[in-house]
């Protein structure tokens, strides 16, 4: 079986020598960058699974490396920084990061967030239609299959997150449903993952930013102030 490959971005050389061996132990294929430009190169040349990418780069920082990625592609990424502020978890999510950690960490708590987040992107697809049908609503199509978001008038696909992907398929799987902060994490992010609850709320302000140029006035997803969120739009499935 092919191992899973992941990208380190890193310009402290400790720090990538000691991923490429720890995961490497861990049975993945580890390469390793140390700017963006040597990023870039190696996505070019390489099929990357996950990115763990560290914020404080030399010339372009890894909250514009992320802003960029996200414009193309749904590359899981895994924000790595040291400073341990609320902004900067905030940013990085709202950048579009799938999860974020700060240095010093646990190596065993990065393992268990990398392989959630892979987890996630691998799960298993099932062809059957019944099984995972096509969702409209709106001007959208959610394809589970594809995983992805697509506009029904242009068929332009609108790159997610992982953790923007889960979020609205949970929500048009279940139209109407009430869902508490927690269970929306649960279910987009796994137990394993550690981040408070309130990460949730920045996934769903990206999210309805990018449905914002199809949303009804009311907008499609409401808060339930108190409890959580709710999905409001008419589904159907196909």
């Amino acid at each position: 079986m092919e191992k899973e490959r992941i990208l380190v971005v890193d310009d402290d050389p400790q720090i990538t020598s000691f991923l490429k061996r720890y995961l490497g132990k861990q049975g993945f294929d580890v390469l390793c960058a140390s700017d963006a430009v040597e990023m870039q190169t190696l996505l070019a040349r390489h099929k990357i699974d996950l990115c763990i990418l560290d914020i404080g780069l030399p010339g372009k920082n890894g909250l514009e490396i992320t802003r960029d990625i996200r414009h193309e592609s749904s590359l899981p990424i895994l924000v790595l920084s040291g400073n341990d502020e609320p902004l900067d978890r905030v940013m990085g999510l709202e950048f579009g990061a799938d999860d974020y950690m700060v240095k010093p960490y646990e190596p065993r708590e990065l393992l268990a967030r990398v392989r959630s987040i892979l987890r996630r992107c691998k799960a298993e697809i099932s062809t059957d239609d019944n099984s995972h049908p096509l969702y409209v609503f709106g001007n959208w199509q959610v394809n589970y299959a594809e995983r992805s978001l697509r506009r029904g008038d242009t068929g332009e696909t609108v790159p997610l997150t992982t953790t923007e992907f889960e979020l609205l398929y949970q929500f048009v799987s279940s139209p109407g449903t009430v869902f508490t902060r927690n269970q929306l994490l649960d279910s987009a992010r796994g137990r394993e993952s550690f981040s408070g609850d309130r990460a949730i709320d920045v996934h769903i302000m990206r999210l309805r930013s990018k449905l914002a140029v199809d949303e009804p006035e009311q907008g499609y997803i409401k808060t339930i102030h108190g409890i959580g969120y709710s999905f409001v739009a008419k589904v159907t499935k196909q």
